[in-house]
């Protein structure tokens, strides 16, 4: 085998219907295509995309990146990916923690667990020793789970399990990686419960060999000095100093928050639950995943994890709760049983529109302990909607839930929503850093001039971001120029912003294809209604109007057409040979 750098040259597949563990050794082309992360994981799901989630043969992958486990900056990440239960697209989740670093470390560049196993069970990784081994702890929560492999496990071992919610067989199911950061969207915790896999564990001992150190040395240090001078990140005012909760204020007075399920964006007491009340409330530390200098978590006295903005954002303004206490201890009971918190609030946001009734600290918890048992409410919103009579009232994309940007605020994140391959969600192109943050240039947020290219081109650098696996957040300061000189360093080819941005559009026309095979078309690019018809909350000298759907459509048609779809949304057969997806 030739030499390898940034990667160990080996793909675990687990079966775990038979307990086996087979190494793969995938040819060197097929990592320069995909790279690594999401992207080589899309490559490994699409011959098995049309499985149900309850089909043994559909893969649950787990992989890292060329630079996880070196000195690159942030590149601790690692890519969860599957097909979504709830929504039946391709999904995937950025993970930290240790886990990714540590899975690399043992040998891996990534997982694909296939099969059932005949009772509930764990997998085990200890360096080159892999051990799939039966469990009593199903039915437990994720804190008990992890602090109960953490009494019998070596010190420097990660950790990932689901909790009740999974078990139970909801959509919203989530998975909980070393306590604080799991983060993954789109039910792919209920793939999990599906295998009968409760956890996986991963100790690695070895290294991550480099091809050129000195080269890294300089191309971090370049990346690092950047990230230090950003104010969003490393600012006084910034993640590094109130996690991701900094958004808070700003987007409340751009008129974007998504208040009482999207009705209005404006959330008139911002103030008592923003990211300055709750360090008065509970005296954070900082925490980070490994191998971050910028650390935007947030660990209260208590223990708990202060939630993220989006988190703290759709507990609070968008189901109509001021109390901070209320919503940090909804987005704890979340993580404890696996549960989305992003799509758990918004189904408790659509359900209070429903049935006009408000929460109490009290009901708010026993609603979240509900959805994690099973009903209409585990299914998410638009199945809550589509049960109750009222479509409306699902604020989704592709059934997955808005995080808590309104799009009538951002028609760059209008359009990002409605074409974004795994649902609702701004990650794919991260509009919010042009529109409302104004890196790395200003764009004006209220027209689509533009946006079609802006989006795919953003879409497909943050494609290479995630199979790179560093993290999203970095690039409001440092680019692709930056972490392709990283790239070269470790890996030894030539890496440039031109060839990470195909390998950005190969994933994310793979990841189109696939799910046009399961049936996804034009239609389903789309937003709900509310957003063309029903103006967001003026004021503060910010008009806020309803869409314009004839200005959308064309944006839309812009972008299919920088992108290399046909009028449908599918790729092309000119599209899919350019970028050898044809095979």
């Amino acid at each position: 085998m030739d030499e390898c750098y940034g990667r160990t040259g080996t793909v675990l597949h687990i079966d775990l219907t038979t307990g086996a563990a087979t190494p793969e050794h995938p040819d060197g082309t097929v990592y320069e295509r995909f790279l690594g992360g999401r992207g080589l994981a899309g490559h490994y799901l699409h011959p098995f995309v049309d499985r149900e989630y309850t089909d043994p043969d559909l893969p649950l992958l787990l992989f890292t990146g060329p630079l996880t486990g070196t000195e690159s900056p942030t590149s601790g990440r690692g890519t969860i990916l599957s097909r979504s239960p709830l929504t039946g697209a391709v999904c995937d989740g950025s993970i930290g923690g240790g886990l990714p670093t540590r899975l690399k470390k043992a040998g891996y560049d990534g997982l694909v667990i296939t099969g059932r196993a005949p009772a509930p069970c764990g997998i085990e990784i200890d360096d080159n020793e892999v051990r799939v081994v039966e469990t009593s702890l199903w039915g437990q929560d994720t804190d008990a789970v992890l602090h109960a492999l953490e009494r019998r496990l070596p010190e420097d071992t990660s950790l990932a399990c689901i909790g009740p919610a999974a078990e139970n067989g909801s959509l919203l199911a989530s998975v909980a990686v070393d306590h604080r950061h799991g983060g993954v969207r789109g039910g792919l915790g209920l793939v999990w419960a599906a295998k009968n896999l409760k956890y996986l564990t991963v100790r690695g001992t070895g290294e991550v060999r480099v091809h050129d150190p000195a080269a890294l040395v300089e191309a971090r240090e370049a990346i690092v000095r950047l990230t230090m001078a950003s104010p969003v990140l490393m600012g006084g005012h910034g993640f590094s100093h109130w996690g991701t909760g900094a958004l808070f204020d700003l987007i409340n007075s751009r008129r974007m928050l998504p208040t009482d399920n999207f009705r209005k964006t404006w959330f008139d007491q911002g103030a008592e639950v923003n990211a300055a009340a709750l360090a008065r409330l509970y005296k954070p530390r900082d925490h980070g995943c490994l191998g971050c200098h910028i650390r935007c978590r947030k660990i209260a006295l208590d223990g708990r994890s202060l939630p993220g903005f989006e988190t703290m954002a759709h507990f609070t303004a968008d189901v109509g709760n001021a109390d901070p206490e209320a919503a940090m201890e909804a987005a704890d009971l979340c993580g404890r049983l696996g549960l989305d918190p992003v799509s758990a609030a918004s189904t408790l946001a659509c359900l209070r529109e429903i049935t006009g009734k408000d929460y109490t600290d009290k009901t708010l918890i026993s609603t979240l302990r509900a959805m994690a048992e099973g009903g209409d409410l585990a299914a998410g919103a638009l199945n809550l909607a589509q049960a109750c009579g009222r479509p409306e009232t699902a604020m989704t994309v592709k059934g997955l839930e808005l995080p808590a940007f309104d799009p009538r605020g951002g028609y760059g994140l209008a359009l990002a929503y409605a074409v974004s391959t795994r649902g609702g969600c701004h990650q794919r192109a991260y509009p919010i850093s042009h529109e409302v943050l104004r890196k790395p240039v200003a764009t004006d947020r209220f027209t689509f001039s533009g946006k079609a290219r802006i989006i795919k081109l953003a879409e497909d650098a943050i494609a290479a971001c995630d199979s790179m696996n560093a993290c999203r957040l970095i690039f409001l300061a440092a680019g692709l120029e930056e972490y392709a000189k990283a790239l070269t360093a470790v890996t030894g080819k030539d890496w440039s912003v031109q060839s990470l941005l195909e390998v950005g559009e190969r994933t994310t026309v793979n990841e189109r294809r696939m799910n046009a095979e399961n049936g996804f078309d034009s239609t389903d690019d789309d937003l709900p209604e509310r957003f063309f018809t029903e103006p967001g909350t003026s004021g503060g000298g910010v008009d806020v109007p309803p869409i314009d759907r004839e200005k959308f459509l064309a944006a839309r048609r812009n972008y299919y057409w920088v992108r290399g779809l046909d009028e449908n949304g599918d790729p092309t057969a000119d599209t899919l040979q350019r970028l050898g997806l044809d095979r």
